[in-house]
């Protein structure tokens, strides 16, 4: 028989049936309670969601319907009443006993899903996190023929479903009912049920009552009408501190209509971290998202606490951070704008109000306005830097200084400061976070001013030379003094300036610095490394020592007799030069100071026979 005979004889393959997913429902609940929800106070908020989904479903077809939904929690249950769309027995079947479908797909919703709540399905599951039972009793209102349903589901993925008379349930809506799970009780108490139905739901547009409480609390703080200015202020202010702790330094108003936001911004009344990430509360058509969204606004706003209302943005699976998209990046550029407008207006209209926010957030606003030219240009007034004539604006310095010179750390800064400014020198201290950056963009909003940045060979060249003569009589000292610093690459300049308390001055510049930590590195580098960090070394710059020529010590010091002692000398300069600068030391520095340090201890104690 030949191949192809042979092939034409083997059965066809049969068709294979399909098969369906088993779903183990305690590993489901384990994994929403662990890795999906962040706490087990999520439940309620599943449990309102789907009540005020329900009105808005019936409401759609009846718009007079009643709108109302009633939590009653007592003896480790809860049981939860809405006068919503309803259930049939099919919807029962269809919608609660399978997971991931969600009832604002089915007949007709589709289109209608943006008003409501809920868009994953995961609907009643999410109970079980803290139920053992679940009973559900149901009306629809789209059959007003069909009779109640009750369904029935225990966490063992087991579930009931029968009809009931209509005396069980005669208005059309749902009630649920929960039992608690073994160590869950404290989840369903009246206390608890109670705070969370007022976090969740203060918003809601229904009418949502624990017992004979009211939940919600329309319209929102930032919507009610106040007699005036103050009184709104007063009423944010408090609002504020019940939601955060803090009483605002100010409220900024938060409107964007086009994506559908509404809220306020409050202004912390004390300094935080540019690092630290924001908590914002966001509500999602009235009930709460999150408490903790971080993403809402642009990283340099980080010194407000926003609430806000919203009917645009995308929520998460879990329903508790904003999901990251198109219209979440345009949200965080328009809530942007209304903060950076409000800086603008208090810069034109309220400078007392501006300087007292400046004294506290000058960081935040430094961060915008490096990006932002036009932020730039009306801050300059306003935002204060440090400088060798005080605490004073960009704008300001540049009015008294032809040349802007500014240093890239703070200690340069201290370096060079007071000398800098006996000579005449203005120097700002572009060392703090964002300072550098925005001297140097100064030019950008002040064409023709001159920024330069003012390193060790600046000052120097701007220090009064010594008498070539004089310098010539002390080139012994100098020459003891050089060889005494040589090993720690330091040279030693013989100048004159003022002011005279100075005896010396240390200079280095951020090259020197590195080229000691090499050649640190270097000498306790393997044989290896050192030769690698040996063929790193560049052109060895230096650090100066600048021996102050009109300083009555350093003048003793240049006619001693003693080479010794002069270098004793030298290094006790170089060391309190050192610590006047604020710099760190390294062991060879510190070695020198305990050195000099016993040495001129011996020298002052040694008497005449050589005895100590």
């Amino acid at each position: 028989m030949d191949s192809q005979t042979s092939q034409a004889s083997q059965p066809s393959p049969s068709p294979q049936s399909p098969h369906t997913f088993q779903v183990d429902l305690r590993g489901l609940v384990d994994l929403l309670s662990h890795h999906l929800y962040s706490s087990p106070r999520v439940y309620l908020r599943e449990l309102l969601q789907n009540a005020v989904d329900a009105i808005t479903a019936r409401r759609a077809d009846e718009p007079g319907a009643p709108a109302r939904v009633r939590i009653h929690a007592e003896g480790g249950a809860l049981r939860v009443e809405d006068t919503g769309v309803g259930l049939t027995e099919a919807d029962v079947h269809s919608l609660l006993a399978t997971i991931g479908r969600s009832s604002k797909r089915a007949e007709g919703l589709e289109e209608a899903r943006s008003d409501f709540l809920g868009q994953f399905g995961i609907g009643l599951l999410a109970c079980f996190v803290v139920a053992e039972r679940i009973r559900v009793v149901s009306r629809s209102a789209r059959t007003p023929g069909a009779p109640p349903v009750e369904w029935t589901a225990s966490d063992d993925g087991s579930y009931t479903v029968r009809k009931l008379p209509d005396a069980e349930r005669t208005e059309p809506g749902t009630i649920v009912h929960l039992v608690a799970r073994a160590g869950a009780a404290e989840w369903l108490s009246p206390g608890r049920v109670e705070a969370l139905a007022r976090d969740f739901g203060s918003l809601l547009p229904y009418d949502v009552r624990v017992g004979d409480e009211a939940v919600t609390d329309l319209p929102a703080p930032w919507d009610r009408p106040y007699p005036g200015p103050a009184a709104r202020r007063v009423a944010l202010a408090r609002h504020c501190h019940d939601l955060f702790g803090f009483t605002p330094l100010d409220t900024i108003d938060l409107s964007v209509p086009l994506a559908g936001i509404r809220g306020v911004a409050y202004v912390l009344p004390s300094a935080v971290s540019p690092a630290q990430r924001a908590g914002h509360r966001v509500h999602l058509k009235g009930m709460l998202l999150t408490e903790r969204a971080e993403q809402l606004l642009p990283d340099w706003a980080f010194f407000v606490r926003c609430v806000l209302d919203t009917d645009s943005l995308r929520p998460t699976a879990s329903r508790e951070s904003l999901y990251e998209d198109e219209t979440l990046a345009g949200v965080r550029e328009a809530l942007g704008e209304r903060i950076r407008a409000w800086l603008t207006g208090l810069a034109a209209g309220d400078p007392e109000r501006l300087a007292a926010f400046l004294s506290v957030h000058h960081l935040g606003v430094k961060s915008l306005a490096r990006h932002d030219r036009e932020m730039l240009r009306t801050m300059l007034p306003w935002l204060p830097f440090e400088t060798t004539d005080g605490r004073l604006s960009l704008e300001e310095f540049a009015q008294r200084h032809p040349v802007v010179h500014f240093t890239r750390t703070v200690e340069e800064y201290r370096q060079v400061a007071p000398i800098a400014s006996a000579q005449g020198i203005g120097v700002i201290n572009g060392g703090y976070t964002y300072d550098s950056e925005l001297v140097q963009a100064l030019p950008s909003v002040h064409p023709g001013t001159v920024v330069a940045e003012l390193d060790a060979e600046t000052v120097t060249a701007h220090l009064d030379a010594v008498d070539p003569a004089e310098e010539l009589a002390l080139s012994g000292f100098l020459a003891a003094a050089r060889a005494r610093l040589d090993p720690l690459g330091c040279d030693v300049v013989l100048r004159a300036f003022h002011p005279l308390s100075v005896p010396a001055l240390h200079l280095d510049d951020r090259d020197v610095r590195h080229e000691q930590a090499r050649a640190d590195a270097e000498a306790r580098a393997d044989d290896l490394w050192a030769g690698i960090l040996g063929s790193l070394r560049g052109s060895a710059p230096r650090a100066r020592l600048v021996l102050n020529h009109l300083n009555p010590l350093v003048r003793r010091i240049s006619s001693l007799p003693d080479p010794e002692l002069i270098g004793t000398a030298t290094e006790s300069l170089y060391g309190q030069a050192l610590l006047m600068a604020q710099r760190p030391l390294r062991p060879a520095d510190s070695a020198l100071l305990n050195r000099a340090f016993i040495g001129l201890l011996e020298w002052a104690t040694h008497s005449e026979d050589g005895q100590a």
